[in-house]
Formats: C-alpha cells, structure tokens, sequence
C-alpha cells in the first residue's frame, strides 16, 4: 500500500504526535459543548481533580441550573477578559475563585510541579462546532482544562492547496460570530499546510489578518528542510509541546487595551508573538542563564518587526531569572533613543507585566535612586538622560548587577556615552588611591564594558561600532576576526513574509534643469566648487522650483495615493530645511485650495524660526501644538505630513503610504527615512515614493548594506593608535615630561589656571606648523580621540600611555584652531540671475536588492593630509560651467526671480538631529551627525548631476576642510567649549542689577565674589553622589549664556536646574559642615522642604515682607511652587514663561552663594 499523503495524514500526524509523544489527551467532538464553546466534561474533571472542597462548597455541580449558571460564568469571562486572562486568574463564581489552570512551576517548587502536571491538555480533530450546522468542522483545536486556545485549518501542497487556502478557508467559511471564533475566545488561530504556518490572533471575516509563523530560511520567508519530517513540524514537535505552549500564554500572549486620552475610547489588541520574537527572547533567556552576568548580544531586527514587543517581554522576564534562589538582576534598565519609543515601551510593559509596580522610568539620578530604593525592577529611560543619570548616581551601583537593554542600538551605544555607562554601571568612579597612574588605571578599567551587566542591543541598521561592541566574534577564513549579530530577523524576510512592505517598489525619480545668467557686466573671480555649491542652492530655493515639485506631488496625491488604504492614506514631505517646508506648506495649502480639494496639511519642525522675517514655530502655522501632531494627522482630512527633519525616525503611522523626498539622503539615513512607509495595516498592499534629489543607484547601495545579515569584516586594530600616535608626535607640539605633568595636574584635580599655560604652550606649537602639518596633525588628534573612546570600552587591556596622551588630545583639540576654507563666493549672488526650470520625470521602477550579505568596515582610523587649493574661475566660467551641468535645455519662462540665501553652516545649525548630537552626544557621534548633515546640505546642490556628485566626494581635501569648518561653526553656536571666564562674564551681566542693592562688600559681598565663590562651589569636590552635578550645572550654564537655544533646550535646562535645587543645597552642607546631609525620618534622602529646612537665609524668603527681598522671594516660590515635592519634577510651564523661570532658578542659585558666602568661601 502506497503512502497516504492527503490532508488527513497531515491532520493525522499532528494529533499522533501531541498524544504519542506529548502526552495530550485525545479529545471528541462529543465532548464538546456549542452552547458554552466548552469541552465541559474535562473542565469539570479538572475541577473535581484539583479543588474538590470548592466544587463541593460552591455545589456548583450538584443541579442542572448550578451547572448550567457556572458554565455561564466561565463563557462570560472568557469572552470579556479572554482565554489569557482567564487561564492566568481563574473565574470568581459565588464566594470562591476557581483555578482553571496552574502554570509552570519553578525549579524549587516540587508542589508547583504536581499542580502543573495535573492541566489536562487535549486535542480534538474535526471539531463541530456549531449548533445550527453539524456539517461544519474544524480540522484541529487545542484545549487547556476544556477550554479552547488553539484553533488549527489544514491543507496540504501535494493535493494543490496550501496555508492561502487555509487562510481563505478562514475568512470565507468561519462566521467570526460563531461563540469558538468570537475575539479573545481563543489565543491564537493556526493555517497550516506541510511548508508554511500563518497566524491570526483576531477573526473578523474578510477583514481577518493573517501573518506568516515561520522560521525564515537563508534570510528570507519560508522554512527550512527538516531532515527528520515536515517542514512545519517546529509547530506541533515544539511550539505545542506542553511547556513551550504554557511559556507562551503565561509570558507571551496578552490582551492590550488601548485608551485614548481625549475621547475615552477603548481599542483591544490581541497578542501572540511572531516566531522570530519568541525564538529571539527564548535565545537570550537560555543564553543569560547558562553564561551568566558580562554577556553583550547584539539583535538586527527589521523595522517594523516587532521590536517593541521583543524588547517587552525580554525586559520582564529578566527580571524572573534566579541565579540559584536570587534573582540574577537587581534592575532591568531599557534604554531608547527617543521619548515617544521611551512611552512605547513603558506602556508596553506595563501592559504585559502581571504586576504593575515593578516597572517605571527615571529622567534624573534622583529618581533612579528612588526606584532601586523602592524595588522597582524595571527602569525605562532616554539614552540622552541615561548618560546624565550614571554621571550623578555613582559608585553605589558597583555591587550590584544589571541588564541593560538597548534599543536603537545604533545611536545608543558610542564614545563617553558608552565609556560613562561602562564607569558607573561597574563603580569605577571611586577611588580613593592618591596615586596618579592608579586613579588613571581605575578610570582605564571603568572605561570597558561593565563586567556586572549584561547588554542586549536592538537595531535594523548595526553601524561597524555597533557590531564590534555587541556582536558575535568569529574567525573568518582569511583569520581575521570579524562580528555578527547573535539573532537576525532581515529585512529580506519581514518583506517577503509580508509583514512589513517593500517601500523601494514604485520608486519614481525625478531631475531638475536649470539655467542662471550673469547680471553684471564684471566678470570676477569666485572659488569654483564653493560657488557651484551655492548657486545649485540658489535655484533651489526660488518660488518656482517649489511651486513646480509642489504641483507634482499634489496632482500625484490625488490621482494616485489618495484612494489607497480605503481613502485613508498619507503622505510625507521631506524636505531640506524648515524654510523649505514652510514654503511647502503654504505651496500645497494654495494648491489644495485651488482644485477645492478637502484634503489639508501639517507642518512639522522644531523650535521657532525667523521665516520672512516673522518669527513662527508650528503652533502659529498649524494652529494646534507640537504635541498633537502625531494624532491629528491620522483624523479628518489631514494627509499631508511636511516635515523637516522630523518624524524621519522611530515614527510609526500605518496610514503612511506615499513619501515625496526633496533633500538628499545618504546611508544609514536613507532607510531610516523610507521605512516610516513600511508599516502594514489593514487595506494598505502597497507604498510609493516620489524622489526629487537623490538616484535609484544610491538609494539601493544604501538598502543593500542592511537587506540581509550586516557583519563586521575585521576588528578595528589597536595599532592604529601606535600609527596615530607616530604621525602626530612627527610634529613636536608637546613633550613626555608635558603629558605627564598635565596628566599629574588633571587628575589631582589642580586649578585650571596650572593646566592651560601647558595646553596653550602645545597650541603655540601646532600654530607655527605650515598648512600641511597642521590638517594632518589636528586629523590625527581627532581620529585617535574617536578610535581610543571606542577601543577602550572593548580591550581587554589598557595603555597608561594611550589613556594620557588622550586625556591631553581631548583637552587640547578644543584649544586648536579652525582649519576651514575662507569664502571665496561673496557677492556671486548678486552678480546672478534665476532664469529657468524644468523638472523632468527620470524613470520609474522597482528596485532591485541583491540576495546576499553585507559586510562593513571597522571604525576608520585615517586622517586626511592635503589642503584644498582655492579653484579661482571667472564668474562667466562658473556660469557656462553651471548651466551646461543643470541647465542644458532651454526653458520657456523667463522670468527673473533673485534670493539671498543663508549659507550651509547656518542649515546645519538648525538641524534638528545635529542640535541634539550637539548637545547630548558624544564628539563622535556630534561630528559623524554634522558631517552628514553638511553632506545633505552639499548634495542638494549637485545630487541631480551624478558626475558632478561622484566628483564632490572624491574631493576628500575639501570635503574635510568644509566638515571641520562647519562643526566648528555650528558648535560654537550649539554647545560651545566650556570657558569659564566667559561664562562668568556673561553671568555678571545678566545678574548685576539683580543684586546691586546686596552686593555692596558690606551686607554681602561684592557680586564679582559672588560668582567666583559660586563657580568654586560648583567645581568642588565632594561625596560621590553630588559628583555629578559639577558638569551638569557646567553644561547648562554654559548653554544657556553662550548658546543659541530652542524652546525644548530651554525645557530640559529649566527641569534640570529645578530638580538640581536641592543637590546645590546638599554640596553646600557638605562645605559647611563637612558631612552629607542627614537622611529623614523615613530613612529617605530629604526632599526640597527638607533640605532647605537647613537653610534658613533661603527658607526665609517665602514668607519675607521687606520689600527688598520681593524679587528673590518671587524667583524662590517661582522655583518652589513649580517643584513637586512627590516626584521630584518640575511642573510643565508655558513657553513663554520659560526665560522667566530660568532666570529665577539660577539667581536663586546665585542668592543662595551669597547669602552664605561669608561660610563657605575659605573652603572652596
């Protein structure tokens, strides 16, 4: 007889397996109760089995009305709370609560594993069931106790029908009516076939959605050959094996319910993990404990697979883990990269956590502090406010032991961030030895990545330093060392399993021509590239060229994006700068208004900008706050979303189908910023973009890096900073005996007047180098300051030498001067005329990534070594040159538009990404993100001409010369280096008056004192847990008077400096009375009205009638009443009031200085 190989031998082989070999019991469709969707007899087996005394009690049994009014209690429950819930909680019927289940038991509890051995698990094939119709059976469902959790459609490929027709069968056949099929009734439905499995947690009809439930095979969808059966065998031989199903529901699946804020209503989601997300977790659970505490993973997970949900139930079952009877982790720290994933995975994981006291977030020390006292488990934070939190928290956390999760590992973990993280997070900023090379030996140790943590790093985009601190090492076959992620879910497979959609189909390209003419009769000279540079910006920016792409995407939104996604899809505008989307804005607004067109549009940026001279921000366009964005642009008729370097990363709007690009993308860029169209929704089988700048062949290179598996292709070698080291000590600009004695001087904390003398001495020298020498030299500082920040967090040795000479370089560097070319273009402008465009449609098509892995190089280490030459040409060259590049047709408008435009410096400065890496980032990842925004910046004027592009980047010279120049130019004005002497002057001026009727040598002394005493203060020395506030108040200070700001900047600073109030106060203590602080009577840490208890020149002012006092007794209740004495946080204030409220703050500082001056100046 032949071998049976229809549908019924697979349904056949399933249900043998799970009775022969996973010791279910094999249910009938007898057994089973319509009326209930119950198998009742076995639930009340289990019943009599296990909690006899509450059957008995409750006689719930006993009648036909008891028995029937139970049964009606359970369906309610389950079809309220769902089968989840109920299994986990049990049912309260009467006075008792029944168990109906019991979950896996630790390996301790011998009486846990008895209860859990009594479920009774159950598969029952061809299920009918439904009342009306004994025809319709379901070929497989699994039950737990009698109740439903698992329903299973089968077919087969050899008989010509596969999981699609399992899926249809679903949809067409199954009425999501029926009591088995109703929401949350079960937890999951499985179609199946012998080479795919595909899930759905919700069936609703047409509408059901089905994801794929494989293990991917070579990357992509699909599963692999099992030698030893099916290839779907990994459902019925693992996934329903008796533990791994009781994994899932206890740690897995869940129900989420939703609320929104405004209108109270309530959305549930129904969750079961993807295969991927539970492989993932599962992976890293065993591997933690098997290996133990000082473990790093690396995870490349695409996105929009699920990340959120990984990192979720990762976090919270790290936190169950014992090491022997303890807990393996003291905290669970979840590191993001911005605030609104921060709220994503906070709400997450209070969603899934059974309970809800062990999870919340710190945005200071104080608060990290807090929870760790009060047993919080799981602490969610910003990596931007994580580096400050380590920095104040201290030595404390040396004995005790971390998982740090991380996500977007890629802009998470570089430089002094990670070198911080390493410090605290193992206690390595104690010491108390009073030897130099010791204390810089403990600091060299603090630097590696901390050996009481373990690291688990997410991203979709591993960059080289990613991979070489987190990945998997292994030799290759050249015997080079090289990395790779420990688990992979690529881009390749989420696309082919469709669960995130291709987003370079339907790619469509466009060119722009264009043609100036000179409009004087000179002809000057201007540097070649430079004015290339400007003049592609020059047309750029004129109304035409905006009013012609404008009308583009517009006609396009209309005829074909506007009916997608059930009349529901949005598009993006991504353009260069704000003032290119506030032109955008106001373009597309006239266009939609012209064709009375119902659709309308936002406009997003940050913080205020001078457009035509009128200051806006996108209240005053939009009409509505920053914060509503997100959410009004999925109401009404808002579709179009324009944006200028916002919501290009960690924004997920399924609603998103069309994006049209008018600035350039490079890299890592290029698929953060296309993936905002991938996420899949219901309806949405497609996306589509519109690209104004960049070509499909840069586009695809940059996709490609990330398609399938990225892999280091060699470590980075530590003698490259031997080779480093060689170049710059060619140059002579500082001696042995120099570096030792600033090190002797720096790390004893000597005056800062004993160390410049020697850092201005070096600059002396470097200045008198020709030009050659000094770009060399100054490129070889900066790429050994970049390559030892990162080496050292990952060499298992140290270099005393390695670690001074650093400690000189990175103070030295701020010191050196701008290498930066001059502008050789002024007055090019007015010598020119707009004359002409035309945007030309280039192709559209499909891009194409190739099947393969991507290997990156390690962290470059080279230097550049040439000055560019000055390419001086007549302005009658420069404009045959221009139009013969841009402008080779003629045009039939001729109109004369002329613009003066800001120049690239200041477009990087109002980069918002730039901004932020300025201000909270390490140099690295600060220059890596100007660099690239000058890229951006320099690629708009040539990206349409791809000779001209190639040209550009092989100018390394130049390339260089302009990067520094702009990060120099656009630090200044962000973040200036910290000088003191400045910062003191801009403070006198800004407080003089205040204190005039003070500070007159008798009363108080004179306010220059004041200062000094002040800044003395902040730079003192102290117990470990105030360490921190010394560059915290440095920072913000420094900012704050000598920088440009934003209203978000003036946010963060107020909050800081308000939250820091009383950690000012505690420093002073500790210089007055030489010991910290006493503790309350709760044995806490004292709170604002505690600490100044101790302070009564301070407390006094809140109830101060001398009319001389009002001022200081306005600033104090101003930073009083705004402090929450229960969080410790300062109260959200208008923007407006924002000056107000900084002034208040730090003049409460200054008047605090003063008033106890007299006590503490002969200590500091």
């Amino acid at each position: 007889m032949s071998t049976n190989m229809n549908e019924t031998s697979l349904e056949n082989l399933i249900v043998n397996y799970l009775v022969n070999q996973n010791g279910y019991e094999l249910g009938t469709s007898s057994d089973y109760d319509t009326t209930y969707a119950l198998d009742v007899h076995r639930l009340e087996q289990f019943l009599h089995a296990t909690q006899e005394d509450k059957v008995r009690a409750s006689r719930i049994f006993d009648t036909a009305v008891n028995r029937r009014k139970f049964l009606e209690r359970v369906r309610e429950e389950i079809s309220k709370r769902g089968v989840v819930d109920v299994l986990r909680k049990g049912v309260k019927h009467l006075s008792n609560t029944f168990e109906l289940y019991y979950p896996l038991p630790s390996e301790l509890s011998s009486a846990g594993k008895m209860l859990y051995n009594r479920n009774r698990f159950s598969v029952t094939r061809q299920l009918r069931y439904c009342a009306n119709d004994q025809h319709l059976a379901l070929d497989v469902a699994i039950f737990i106790n009698g109740m439903p959790i698992i329903t299973m459609e089968l077919k087969n490929q050899i008989t010509c029908q596969d999981t699609a027709h399992a899926i249809a069968q679903y949809k067409s056949d199954r009425d999501a009516k029926d009591l088995l099929f109703m929401p949350k009734r079960c937890a999951v439905h499985f179609a199946v076939d012998d080479e795919t499995v595909a899930m759905c947690t919700k069936l609703c009809g047409r509408d059901s959605w089905f994801l794929p439930f494989n293990k991917g095979v070579d990357d992509g969808a699909g599963n692999p050959v099992n030698p030893n059966g099916l290839k779907t065998a990994y459902l019925w031989e693992e996934i329903l094996r008796k533990e791994r199903l009781s994994d899932i529901l206890e740690h897995y699946a869940q129900v989420i319910v939703e609320k929104d804020e405004e209108t109270g209503k309530k959305k549930e989601k129904i969750i079961w993990p993807r295969w991927h997300q539970f492989e993932v977790v599962r992976s890293l659970l065993n591997e933690t404990a098997t290996h133990g505490i000082g473990q790093k993973f690396l995870i490349q997970h695409s996105a929009g697979s699920g990340k959120s949900n990984s990192i979720t139930w990762l976090a919270y079952q790290l936190v169950e883990l014992l090491q022997g009877t303890q807990s393996m982790f003291d905290s669970v720290i979840c590191v993001t990269d911005r605030v609104n994933l921060d709220k994503q995975l906070r709400d997450n994981i209070k969603a899934f956590s059974h309970n809800e006291n062990i999870v919340d977030w710190a945005n200071s020390s104080d608060k990290l502090r807090q929870h760790l006292e009060n047993g919080k488990k799981i602490i969610l934070t910003t990596v931007h406010k994580f580096s400050f939190i380590i920095e104040a928290v201290g030595a404390e956390l040396a004995n005790k032991r971390f998982a740090v999760v991380i996500d977007e590992a890629h802009s998470s973990q570089s430089g002094k961030m990670s070198a911080n993280q390493n410090q605290v997070l193992s206690g390595g900023t104690e010491d108390d030895e009073d030897d130099v090379n010791k204390v810089i030996e403990k600091y060299m140790q603090g630097r590696r990545m901390a050996p009481n943590a373990n690291f688990y790093a997410f991203t979709a985009t591993p960059k080289n330093k990613t991979l070489e601190t987190f990945g998997v090492a292994y030799q290759k076959e050249d015997g080079e060392i090289g990395h790779r992620p420990f688990h992979v879910y690529s881009m390749k497979q989420a696309i082919e399993e469709g669960f995130i959609l291709n987003v370079l189909n339907n790619y469509t390209t466009y060119q722009s021509f264009y043609r100036i003419r000179k409009a004087i009769e000179e002809d000057p000279q201007f540097e070649r590239t430079q004015a290339m540079k400007k003049l592609r910006y020059f047309v750029e920016s004129q109304p035409e060229t905006v009013a012609e792409k404008a009308k583009v995407m517009v006609e396009h939104f209309h005829t074909s994006v506007a009916h997608k996604i059930g009349g529901e899809a949005r598009c993006m505008i991504c353009t260069v700068g704000i003032e290119r989307a506030i032109d955008y804005f106001y373009e597309v607004n006239r266009l939609l208004e012209e064709r009375h067109s119902q659709y309308k549009a936002i406009v997003a940026f940050s913080g205020e900008y001078n457009y035509h001279g009128v200051k806006v921000d996108e209240y005053r366009i939009n009409g509505f706050p920053s914060s509503q964005i997100e959410k009004t642009v999925r109401s009404g008729m808002y579709r179009f979303l324009i944006v200028a370097d916002k919501f290009q990363t960690g924004y997920d709007e399924p609603l998103l189908h069309t994006m049209y690009v008018d600035k350039p993308l490079h890299g890592l860029q290029t698929v953060q910023t296309l993936s905002r169209l991938n996420r899949i929704c219901p309806k949405k089988d497609d996306t589509s973009v519109l690209d104004f700048v960049n070509t499909t062949e840069e586009v695809e290179e940059a996709f490609q890096t990330f398609f399938k598996t990225t892999m280091l292709s060699r470590e980075t070698d530590p003698n490259k900073l031997n080779d480093l080291l060689s170049t710059i000590e060619q140059y002579d600009i500082y001696t042995e005996n120099e570096v030792e004695l600033l090190n002797q001087k720096f790390w004893s904390n000597a005056p800062r007047e004993e160390i410049d003398p020697l850092l201005d001495t070096m600059k002396e020298r470097f200045c008198a180098l020709d030009d050659e020498g000094k770009v060399e030299c100054k490129s070889a500082i900066k790429a050994f300051i970049r390559t030892y920040e990162f080496l050292s967090t990952i060499m298992p040795f140290g270099s005393l030498e390695w670690e001074k000479k650093e400690t000189v370089f990175t103070l030295l560097i701020h010191k050196l001067p701008s290498l930066g070319m001059d502008d050789l273009t002024r007055g090019l402008l007015e010598a020119v005329d707009f004359d002409r465009y035309r945007l030309e449609k280039r192709e559209e098509r499909d891009i194409q990534l190739q099947n393969t892995n991507s290997e990156i190089a390690p962290v470059p280490t080279f230097t550049s070594t040439s000055v560019a030459e000055p390419d001086m040409q007549h302005l009658s060259t420069i404009e045959t040159q221009f139009n013969e590049l841009f402008g080779n047709i003629e045009w039939a408008d001729n109109e004369v538009v002329r613009k003066q435009v800001t120049e690239i410096a200041e477009r990087v400065a109002g980069d918002d990404t730039v901004r932020n890496s300025m201000l909270n980032s390490d140099d690295e990842t600060a220059n890596q993100d100007c660099d690239q925004s000058t890229a951006s910046q320099m690629a708009i004027m040539t990206a349409t001409h791809t000779e001209l592009m190639k040209v550009y980047w092989q100018r390394a010279d130049f390339r260089e010369s302009l990067n520094q120049m702009i990060r120099e130019k656009v630090r200044n004005s962000v973040n200036p280096p910290y000088d003191e002497s400045a910062l003191k002057q801009k403070m006198r001026d800004e407080f003089r008056n205040d204190f005039a009727d003070f500070c007159d040598g008798e009363h108080y002394v004179e306010f220059n004192e004041v200062i000094d005493i002040f800044f003395r203060l902040i730079n003192a020395d102290t117990i470990a847990d105030l360490q921190g506030l010394r560059g915290i108040l440095r920072r913000i200070l420094n900012c704050l008077y000598r920088a440009q700001h934003r209203e978000e900047d003036f946010r963060t600073w107020y909050a800081d400096l308000v939250s820091r109030f009383e950690a000012f106060l505690k420093k002073i203590y500790w210089v007055k009375e030489g010991t910290a602080m006493p503790l309350n009577a709760d044995g806490r840490e004292p709170a604002l009205r505690e600490t100044v208890s101790y302070f009564p020149k301070v407390e006094s002012l809140y109830h101060a009638r001398n009319p001389k006092y009002d001022m200081f007794k306005q600033f104090y209740r101003v930073v009083y009443d705004w402090r929450n004495n229960e969080n410790h946080r300062a109260l959200e204030i208008p923007a407006e009031m924002l000056p107000v409220g900084l002034h208040a703050a730090v003049a409460l500082y200054l008047y605090t200085t003063m008033v106890y001056a007299d006590t503490i100046k002969d200590k500091v």
